[in-house]
């Protein structure tokens, strides 16, 4: 296929849209407040959460549907005037049907992505059956689907099979659907991407499936946007199906050796091995990259079929600039390294309810320390722990045990997180994930490592009488059998050493910021600090 419009290389990519303005649109859609507002599945998700914002600056109203409210809250969009928040279980006829209710068009933005096997595409095709009949009570306009692209055959993988499955499903109501089917999205934080950024960074040689080889046409998550916002107001798109992809046709391979180019690293060495399975990609993929292998599982099962458009009718009927391979990377590494990124691979976990600790015998670590900073000080170092930042003491005692927990199929610590400074609630942080926030008051984490029982740690602020704070860490861990006790009991005296730096470190970062924020103070005096165990 030859390139559809490829952009000039060399070109700016930050600011300039890639199809008509807010404005524009805006005076194409004036009608859509009479039509009701558009529903979104999956608003907390890599691709949902950026449509809203789109949908928004386009004129639409936005209904944003998600399992938890608490994530849909944590978005930036989440307080415009026009979004409505509903939480609903889309498994949930009843609810699901409710929640639709007067809305003109919806988009199906749900995939289990992290189960494997019958029970994934079991999961994947009743949701899909749920919201097709839902979508018919509501009297919805039409459905909006995104999936995947490949040809229907024996050698089709089991994920773009579902997918395609779904897409049949949602089909078979009598709600019109608008289907896309992309291959490889390539934006910042999207998994397929971070995948790719960590093996071309991290190893100069690659011992590399046949699979690599195999052609697929690669998309700019901004261009997907686009075909989704734009299709709302092209009547010609509605019941149809269409092939997106980017201006180029290029193999895994080429894409390693673009990143390597756009990264500054030398060409990286490729070596085909036959006996790689996509079972044992996918757990060489866990290791090295922060993806785990659940997910990397279906991501490389489809990589191993040939995935390009048979057709550009989406670009002439909704034409848009099309980044190529080598632009998209540069946008996606540019948007990470300005920490603007507006949602991640994982961002779409799943967030366990507070736990129950009253069930069963709870070892608590509880600490405290007296800070002469205000709570708002406090908070701000409280949330910058993990990521590149580190979690302020024992460094390589947090990079050991990721990678410890890397060896057993846990996530690590490299997932990191998404904002450098900002946390949410369902936010991941390495191998935590944050399960409770009160700003300038509270932050819970809880462990999604592999552990023999549950755990949690928790930072409490109290504002004292004197204008500083009392801030107090818990560690909370309920053992699961003789193993889980002889875990807690092995990791207890690296406590004093790992907890007593973290509290100290962040008393002094938030002392610190309390100070430049103010101006020039006097020295405290001696005793004014203390560190003691609640």
């Amino acid at each position: 296929m030859t390139p559809l419009n490829p952009a000039a290389p060399g070109s700016d990519l930050r600011f300039r849209p890639c199809g008509p303005t807010p404005a524009v649109l805006w005076d194409r859609v004036s009608d859509t407040q009479e039509r009701g507002p558009v529903a979104v599945t999956g608003g907390t998700g890599y691709i949902g959460g950026r449509l809203v914002p789109l949908l928004l600056a386009a004129g639409f109203r936005v209904r944003a549907l998600g399992r938890n409210r608490r994530k849909l809250e944590n978005r930036p969009w989440s307080d415009h005037p026009q979004v409505e928040l509903v939480e609903v279980d889309a498994s949930d006829e009843e609810a699901l049907a409710r929640a639709l209710e007067g809305c003109g068009a919806a988009y199906y933005l749900i995939h289990s992505m992290v189960v494997a096997g019958a029970e994934y595409a079991e999961a994947d095709c009743r949701l899909a059956r749920t919201f097709a009949v839902a979508a018919e009570r509501a009297r919805i306009e039409r459905i909006v689907y995104l999936g995947g692209l490949g040809e229907v055959g024996d050698d089709l993988s089991a994920h773009l099979r579902s997918r395609r499955e779904v897409e049949r499903l949602l089909h078979a109501g009598s709600v019109p659907v608008t289907a896309f089917r992309a291959a490889m999205i390539i934006g910042s934080a999207s998994a397929s991407f971070e995948i790719l950024r960590y093996l071309v960074e991290r190893l100069p040689v690659m011992l590399t499936p046949r699979w690599v080889r195999t052609e697929s046409q690669p998309i700019a998550v901004r261009n997907v946007l686009h075909y989704l916002v734009t299709c709302l107001d092209e009547p010609r798109t509605v019941d149809r199906t269409f092939d997106i992809g980017g201006p180029e046709i290029v193999s895994y391979a080429d894409l390693i050796q673009t990143m390597a180019r756009v990264r500054g690293l030398p060409p990286r060495r490729l070596i085909p091995i036959p006996l790689l399975t996509p079972r044992l990609s996918s757990l060489w993929l866990h290791v090295v990259t922060p993806v785990d292998r659940r997910l990397a599982r279906p991501l490389t099962e489809g990589l191993r079929n040939r995935v390009v458009c048979r057709d550009d009718e989406a670009h002439r009927l909704m034409p848009q600039r099309l980044l190529s391979v080598e632009q998209a990377i540069v946008a996606a590494l540019g948007k990470q390294a300005a920490a603007d990124v507006q949602s991640s691979w994982s961002d779409a976990g799943v967030i366990p309810g507070d736990p129950d600790w009253a069930g069963g015998r709870v070892m608590v670590d509880p600490r405290s320390i007296e800070v002469d900073a205000p709570p708002a000080a406090v908070f701000r170092a409280i949330c910058r722990v993990g990521g590149g930042h580190g979690w302020y003491a024992g460094d390589w005692l947090w990079r050991l045990r990721g990678w410890m927990d890397k060896l057993v199929g846990g996530p690590g610590l490299r997932r990191g997180r998404r904002n450098p400074t900002h946390v949410g609630y369902g936010d991941a942080l390495d191998f935590w994930r944050v399960t409770a926030i009160e700003p300038d008051r509270r932050l819970e984490l809880t462990a999604e490592m592999k552990l023999p029982g549950a755990a949690s740690l928790t930072f409490d602020i109290d504002e004292s009488p004197s204008g500083g704070c009392t801030l107090r860490q818990t560690a909370r861990f309920r053992p699961r059998g003789l193993v889980g006790l002889a875990y807690w009991y092995s990791v207890v005296p690296l406590h004093g050493f790992v907890f007593e730096g973290m509290l100290r470190n962040i008393r002094d970062a938030a002392e610190q910021d309390s100070s430049s924020r103010k101006g020039p103070s006097p020295a405290p005096g001696p005793g004014t600090r203390h560190s003691a165990r609640a």
